[in-house]
């Protein structure tokens, strides 16, 4: 039945742990107070994308997107737009930038910055739909793709119109997507897989998680088109267990594809057979490679295994194995239904189609992006994410997570595709992007980085095992303040030979922090290392705290909150700082009023 009005509430994860399941229940409840149930339809989505001002509210077909939103708004929000017809102006959200025109009748949310620059394919239903409501996903053109591979292209077709979509695997290597499925399709063998890695586990990253929070039957309905195409009957989708929202709604969402026939037998009554299954993750990094991730759903410890032969030959239980990742699938659909033509003329023509992008670190609108390959980083940056908190200067952004590497000012025009960062000495990855100002350490926030591949490392090769670790005692070893330039040669030597012996790609790229760091940054470096400085105040060693006597009034504050009893002075005198004592924690100098202490 149609409503008069639909509230929509964010429901991705991020919105979830802000209390969205309150707001929900809070319209729901306010509604049936004022006898409007029948009326207006609350609906609990997937991600907005917009996380920095989450929780997000939108309402239709007012177009009225109320951004922090608490469960106590739902009474006002209720009374004045449901109501009233009326904004409720202190929950909109303001855009300094944002042109809005007097005289239109709805708000038009593509005209918020952050959504300006963004073509959306991947998230195409993510905050739009139900994601528990298969009839939500069947409305916006759900399963008519399925439908259209079974009973028009067949397989052949299928592997066409992927083939000259020029889509490329979005989990990081950018392999072409109909290469894996031609293969699979073109092996003859009693069982066939199509696995769905969902593992996903560079630190900042959550567009897969997202996109099944927001949209499962997307790649539900991916994975039957390529089970049909390649000729298996079973899909397994390995998932870590730290994603309990989207473990649910993928459960939900296949109990309903099954009840409509769409999952499970004679699909469509055409007679196909295909059903999927959940495999959960212990969360293991370097179960994102491919053959290690295989080797986990089979029970077994997750390590990589040497290539060929390669999974598409086999893979899973020594069975032919499409493998791709959640956000390769989620573009199946659209490519099968719209074309290849249509896909292949959005990007670059190497590299078509769209990425999705986990934008975060010093960013003022942190968020979930979708751009065409080939936007630059300063529009994702500055026109998407709105600039550098705080008006610092920008530093660098990381792209690729732990595999990748940084990109300075110098680049900032560079045009995002795969080639492209290659070039750069960066990667794709699969989406995360932590932005750096000026008040990051390179040498920290490599350091961060390493330390995650130690414990990560599965440890099977010792180039990985064996590199990573040298590779953190030498940082840390810099950001205490006993560097020596020795070891900068060293660190270079230990990750272009980790880049050439390691046995999968995650040990192959694990030293691309350092890499590139050091090709970008050798100046901070150094400065480390010669000059036992570290100007953004990061590595503790190398920090000092002074008190300048001229300013100090003696008020005694720093002493009290100083915890090591570093700090001595009479009342109304100039204190001192015992650097012997020092533990470096700053609260002398968070807590001076008087600005008589300085951070060198």
């Amino acid at each position: 039945m149609v409503k008069k009005s639909y509230i929509l509430v964010c429901g991705g994860s991020a919105c979830e742990a802000s209390k969205a399941d309150a707001i929900y229940e809070s319209f729901k409840k306010v509604l049936e107070d004022e006898g409007l149930k029948n009326d207006v339809q609350v609906v609990k989505t997937g991600c907005f994308g917009f996380c920095e001002k989450g929780p997000i509210v939108k309402i239709l077909p007012e177009e009225e997107f109320y951004v922090e939103v608490k469960p106590e708004d739902a009474d006002e929000i209720v009374h004045e737009t449901i109501i009233k017809g009326r904004p409720v102006q202190r929950l909109l959200y303001k855009d300094k930038d944002l042109k809005v025109d007097p005289k239109a009748d709805k708000f038009d949310m593509s005209k918020i910055g952050f959504y300006q620059k963004q073509f959306r394919i991947v998230l195409r239903n993510c905050g739009f739909i139900d994601p528990e409501n298969i009839d939500e996903y069947i409305a916006r053109d759900g399963y008519q793709a399925l439908e259209k591979a079974i009973t028009q292209l067949g397989p052949d077709g299928i592997i066409n119109e992927v083939k000259t979509s020029g889509l490329r695997g979005r989990g990081g290597a950018g392999f072409p997507t109909w290469i894996k499925w031609n293969t699979t399709k073109g092996v003859s063998a009693p069982q066939k897989y199509v696995v769905c890695n969902a593992d996903e586990g560079d630190p900042g990253a959550y567009m897969d998680r997202s996109t099944l929070e927001g949209d499962p039957h997307s790649v539900l309905e991916a994975m039957t088109i390529a089970g049909y195409c390649v000729g298996a009957s079973k899909g397994i989708i390995y998932i870590r267990a730290e994603y309990p929202l989207a473990i649910k709604r993928l459960e939900v969402a296949m109990a309903q594809s099954r009840e409509y026939g769409l999952l499970g037998d004679d699909i469509l009554g055409t007679g196909f057979n295909f059903d999927i299954e959940i495999r959960l993750g212990a969360g293991a990094f370097v179960c994102g490679e491919e053959t290690a991730l295989l080797r986990s759903i089979e029970g077994n410890r997750g390590m990589p295994t040497p290539k060929p032969p390669f999974p598409a030959v086999e893979g899973l239980w020594h069975c032919p194995t499409v493998i791709n990742n959640v956000e390769t699938y989620a573009n199946i659909p659209v490519i099968v239904l719209k074309g290849g033509e249509w896909f292949k003329s959005i990007g670059t023509e190497k590299s078509p189609g769209t990425k999705v992008f986990a934008l975060t670190g010093k960013i003022n609108n942190s968020g979930l992006v979708e751009v065409p390959m080939g936007t630059t980083l300063r529009e994702i940056i500055y026109d998407i994410g709105g600039g550098i908190r705080n008006g610092k200067a920008f530093k660098a952004v990381q792209t690729g997570g732990p595999s990748g590497g940084v990109i300075t000012t110098e680049n900032l025009d560079t045009g995002i595709d795969f080639d492209a960062l290659a070039r750069i000495g960066s990667m794709m990855g699969s989406g995360g992007m932590i932005v750096m100002s000026e008040e990051d350490c390179i040498v920290d926030v490599v350091k961060f980085y390493m330390t995650f591949c130690v414990d990560e490392s599965c440890g099977k090769c010792s180039p990985c095992r064996i590199g990573t670790r040298k590779l953190l005692d030498y940082l840390t070893k810099i950001s205490n303040g006993n560097g020596t330039m020795e070891d900068l040669d060293k660190m270079t030597e230990i990750g272009m030979a980790m880049k050439k012996a390691a046995l999968c790609g995650l040990g192959q790229t694990a030293a691309n922090p350092v890499l590139s760091t050091m090709r970008y940054f050798k100046d901070e470096y150094i400065q480390h290392v010669q000059d036992k400085k570290c100007v953004a105040g990061k590595c503790i060693n190398l920090i000092r705290y002074e008190i300048d006597p001229s300013k100090c009034i003696g008020c005694t504050l720093c002493s009290k909150r100083c915890p090591a009893g570093a700090i001595t002075g009479e009342k109304k005198m100039a204190h001192k700082i015992d650097q012997a004592k020092c533990v470096k924690c700053g609260e002398c100098y968070k807590g001076c009023k008087f600005g008589a202490i300085s951070k060198i």
